[in-house]
């Protein structure tokens, strides 16, 4: 038993170790998972030697996979899960098998592994970081992608995997074979009995359970629960050979439809992260760095060769079996291309049965290891290639070409405001042109209204001439980016100075800008700002009448505030002086109109 003085030092040194890289880390682009691997790597016996035994924490440590497992079962639903079946046992069967079968294939011809070894090695290095792909992929908020949804079933897949592989090694090495089959069939038997305890008690018991916690009012209770029901599935499952986090997951996906569902989300999250991040940690620390400088060719070699070997058969599988496109297939090659942490545990155990030498399993380790840190740098790599080559689509020639008659309005961007002011046109039988630089809108709104929408850069001359702006009476700028609009307006007031421009504006200091350019500015959002208020109001007590007049004084008072504040916009002080003053008078406004109302009802009841 540890003493309680080297818990806490252990305690502070990770901790530490956390606060200093991570953030680090996060502020080159590299991701938090990297930080916490390098945290690891340096407080690790093989570099400061601050924690001697990584085995000490592997065990807490196994928890932050145990809590990701439980909230993302949380997050699905069993008629969820059937929706996804084919990606889960289709296209993660097909990954597991064709990476397992070409690693395997190369580990007996090219290294000269016996057999046996060789299914392990494939198998065992065909499955992915769970925690590590979907940690990257949250940090990118890339879990609802294409890319990520696939990548997802995969790695569900891959965890239901890898029980019938940890089960297999001592079978493939040779080992005990005296386990008959009535102790086979016994051992299933739990297997079972162990899942119908947890999918009875998840239907019946967790619920009422629940439903009593919260009527404590207590937050600690309900997150002593919430531990509770995760760690003890986890448990259960692991006295019977099962993954915890399978276990973990199977709890969640029970509770899922549960009305609980988003609280026990709310008491798990905290823990989660920091135990995956002592995962990570934990993962780093295990790594035999002096192996890499003794051995380098052959960690670098290795690492080098997993990754491609894995990142095209991942790209391949993508596109054929999941039907991704070439850039969303590449990103899913790069978030699963590393080896993953159920990988450990199989090698672990064919090194126990005979299968690796401890040298080989050490390489395999720090193969897996380097990998994972490989892993957010080539995502980094990834996004910056994609940036800088963007796609180009290919704009068919009927789109191009305007022909259009003289109109009187053109509009420029066919987003949710231009198509509103476009329909409305239409209504009307005004003529007029829209110009956009995205196919797909162009497209999408030609065919529900057969709209004269046409493909165009507004802030290119000929296009503007093609457009025939010089015959129209307005110009609306209706695009999402304030700086498109603000430079569009100036290169429209520039060629045509007697146009009439009205713009979309995001916020006042854009108002302002448009204003120099002589240029009517809409606020995106301030009109249903304004009816949401009076909705309010209304909803609060105030009269429909008393509502609207409201915000009618308001919309006057803060039409004249902007007015004013247009003469010093470029002065911080100043703006910040005459939006002190605008909120004081308004309030003395609102109080005369409350006065003036009160006064008025004596009278109104005579």
């Amino acid at each position: 038993m540890p003493h309680e003085g080297n818990l806490l030092q252990a305690a502070v040194v990770f901790l530490f170790a956390a606060v200093l890289t991570v953030p680090l880390a996060k502020r080159l682009q590299l991701g938090a998972v990297l930080g916490y691997l390098f945290a690891g790597v340096i407080i690790g016996p093989s570099v400061l030697g601050l924690i001697g035994n990584p085995q000490s924490v592997s065990h807490i440590s196994e928890l932050g996979v145990v809590l990701l497992l439980f909230i993302i079962g949380l997050e699905l639903s069993p008629r969820r899960l059937w929706v996804m079946r084919k990606a889960v046992f289709g296209v993660g069967l097909a990954q597991v098998l064709l990476t397992g079968s070409v690693i395997g294939t190369v580990a007996l011809f090219v290294f000269g592994q016996p057999l046996n070894s060789a299914i392990v090695l494939g198998l065992g290095l065909a499955l992915s970081s769970t925690a590590f792909g979907l940690q990257s992929l949250a940090e990118r908020k890339e879990l609802t992608a294409p890319h990520g949804r696939l990548a997802f079933a995969i790695l569900l897949f891959q965890d239901i995997a890898a029980i019938p592989l940890i089960a297999m090694v001592p079978v493939l090495a040779g080992g005990d074979h005296s386990t008959t089959a009535a102790q086979d069939l016994n051992h299933g038997l739990q297997v079972l009995g162990s899942i119908a305890v947890v999918v009875i008690g998840g239907r019946y018991l967790l619920r009422p359970v629940f439903r009593i916690v919260a009527r404590t009012g207590l937050r600690e209770v309900s997150t002593a629960t919430a531990l509770l029901v995760v760690i003890g599935t986890a448990w259960l499952m692991d006295l019977v050979g099962v993954s915890m986090a399978l276990g973990a997951f199977l709890a969640g996906l029970l509770l899922a439809d549960s009305e609980y569902r988003h609280e026990l989300e709310a008491q798990i999250e905290p823990f989660k992260g920091l135990l995956l991040g002592l995962f990570f940690i934990s993962v780093g620390m295990g790594a035999n760095i002096s192996l890499l400088f003794s051995a380098p060719a052959a960690v670098l070699g290795l690492t080098l060769l997993l990754i491609l070997i894995k990142l095209p058969l991942l790209y391949v599988v993508g596109r054929l079996a999941g039907g991704l496109g070439q850039l969303n297939a590449l990103r899913l090659g790069v978030v699963l291309a590393a080896g993953g942490e159920f990988a450990f545990v199989v090698f672990k155990i064919g090194r126990d049965q005979g299968l690796f030498e401890p040298r080989l399993y050490d390489l395999l380790v720090l193969t897996i290891t380097l990998s994972m840190a490989l892993t957010p740098l080539l995502l980094l790599l990834c996004g910056r290639l994609i940036q800088a080559k963007p796609a180009v689509v290919p704009v068919p020639e009927h789109l191009r070409s305007i022909d259009t008659d003289a109109p009187r309005v053109v509009i420029a961007g066919m987003g949710r405001m231009g198509q509103i002011v476009a329909r409305i046109l239409r209504a009307q039988n005004i003529q007029f042109v829209a110009l956009d630089t995205s196919v797909e809108t162009i497209e999408l709104t030609r065919s529900f209204g057969g709209l004269p929408v046409f493909y165009g850069d507004p802030m290119r001359p000929e296009i503007l001439s093609a457009a025939k702006v010089e015959q129209a009476e307005f110009f609306v700028i209706a695009t999402d980016d304030p700086e498109t609009n603000i430079k569009t307006a100036e290169i429209v007031r520039k060629r045509y100075p007697h146009m009439k421009i009205i713009a979309r504006a995001r916020n006042r200091q854009h108002v302002h800008r448009l204003v120099d350019l002589d240029a009517q500015a809409v606020r995106e959002t301030f009109y249903s700002s304004l009816e949401m208020s009076r909705r309010t109001l209304v909803g609060l007590g105030l009269s429909p009448t008393q509502a609207q007049a409201r915000i009618d004084r308001f919309k006057l008072h803060d039409e004249q505030v902007l007015a004013a504040q247009h003469a010093v916009y470029d002065d911080a002080a100043k703006v910040m002086q005459t939006a002190q003053e605008a909120r004081e008078e308004l309030a003395r406004l609102f109080e005369s109109d409350r006065l003036d109302e009160q006064s008025e009802k004596p009278a109104s009841s005579l």
